[in-house]
């Protein structure tokens, strides 16, 4: 705390980790009316979840707890001691809506319908909006009274949507888990063919993001890249996407495997993700491939090289070949510095392992990305080129990270859609 007349600063609150302290968390940071407490989140107990300190940062009482996370503190109604967050205790896959007293105690959801609720508290903590969509519904937006949760009104049915989607085949995203072979339970998603046949054998485009506390296995609306996806399960695809170590929903120590040590144990994910596909009976176990985007893209490249045993095809799109260009407060938190730790930098960087290249790999960037720097992708050719590798690139003029404007983006998908075609 630090006293704004004169200066002076006193600790109150230390978080401390062997690997790093979640900075996210410093976002629930409450101060109470009665001027004796306030409210912060926490990894210490391995999952994230909310406490109650006094003024001198003595922990009073741990008011959310089990093997589940909170996702957000959505506020505390003082006048009737009550607590609203999120959390995926319903299922990583998952977030719903919750109040519980100070105390810890009476705790009850007030979300029922299955998938991702996002929540938009009234100050006054009379009413709140629930955005709700699953993998299989559209948004919609509904009005509710708190703190009941009762329903109010349906603010937005997204009817036109839900009507428009009804001239489409579209398949439904189906959800599975499976066991590694180190004894590790992943989650996954899959898309298939609307007139999907058990007794025929498909190929497989696998989508990986794969980064810190990300998820892409989730039951939500998507659209965008699951549209394409869609596309392509028309087109005969399965399409998978395996949410591997190191990402979020399941507590810290999940999370938190891969520090230090970037891309190591997620790629091992991927590649038993792709082995336990290739065991499918109705998978064409020689035509697996993979794509990603950033963080994905680093990924696919890093499958196309120590995985190349397991993917026929790889798509990188602006993807990060080496941690030593990218922003230091990034790679800081999750790799330590280069000096401290170069291992982490090069170990598990595409380019590193470039010689290793055998499947069709296809790289592509936009000069003008200001996230993931384009000299990430020059390394990677160059260190292709040396090895005698052979690949496809395309690089998008000016274009920044999210490589779009005008007709940009349907160039991308269907220049990677011809990719697919030809080589998957």
């Amino acid at each position: 705390h630090a006293d704004a007349r004169t200066g002076a600063t006193s600790t109150v609150l230390t978080e401390e980790s062997t690997t790093f302290v979640d900075l996210d968390f410093t976002d629930d940071l409450t101060y109470l009316k009665d001027g004796k407490h306030f409210i912060h989140s926490s990894e210490r107990s391995g999952f994230k979840h909310l406490y109650l300190f006094d003024m001198a940062g003595k922990p009073v009482r741990q008011i959310t707890a089990g093997d589940w996370e909170v996702d957000k503190f959505l506020g505390i109604d003082e006048k009737t001691r009550t607590l609203y967050f999120t959390s995926a205790e319903v299922s990583p896959l998952e977030r719903h809506l919750y109040r519980i007293t100070v105390e810890g105690k009476d705790k009850v959801k007030l979300t029922e319908k299955a998938g991702t609720h996002r929540i938009d508290l009234g100050p006054d903590f009379r009413y709140y909006l629930d955005y709700h969509s699953a993998a299989d519904a559209p948004p919609t937006v509904s009005l509710h009274q708190a703190p009941q949760g009762k329903l109010v009104k349906v603010v937005e049915a997204n009817e036109s949507l839900q009507n428009r989607l009804k001239e489409y085949a579209l398949s439904r995203k189906e959800f599975f888990q499976f066991n590694t072979s180190t004894g590790v339970s992943l989650n996954g998603w899959m898309i298939k063919p609307a007139n999907f046949d058990e007794k025929k054998k498909y190929p497989v485009l696998m989508y990986v993001y794969g980064g810190p506390g990300s998820q892409t296995v989730l039951n939500q609306w998507e659209e965008g890249r699951t549209t394409w996806h869609q596309l392509l399960a028309q087109q005969g695809y399965l399409v998978v996407s395996v949410d591997n170590r190191g990402t979020g929903g399941r507590g810290a120590e999940f999370k938190k495997a891969t520090y230090a040590n970037l891309g190591k144990l997620e790629v091992q994910d991927q590649i038993e993700g792709a082995k336990y596909l290739a065991g499918l009976a109705y998978v064409d176990a020689t035509r697996i491939g993979i794509w990603g985007w950033s963080y994905g893209g680093y990924m696919a490249s890093l499958c196309m090289t120590v995985g190349a045993d397991y993917f026929k095809a790889g798509i990188a799109v602006a993807p990060v070949t080496s941690w030593r260009f990218y922003d230091s407060i990034y790679t800081e938190r999750y790799l330590k510095t280069p000096q401290e730790n170069p291992g982490g930098y090069d170990d598990n960087s595409p380019v590193t392992h470039a010689d290793k290249l055998k499947g069709k790999y296809f790289l592509i960037h936009g000069t003008g990305d200001d996230n993931v720097h384009f000299q990430n992708a020059v390394v990677m050719e160059n260190a292709l080129i040396k090895a005698n590798k052979q690949f496809r690139s395309f690089y998008y003029p000016n274009r920044n990270h999210g490589i779009s404007g005008g007709n940009t983006r349907l160039h991308l998908y269907t220049m990677m859609t011809d990719f697919l075609e030809k080589n998957l």
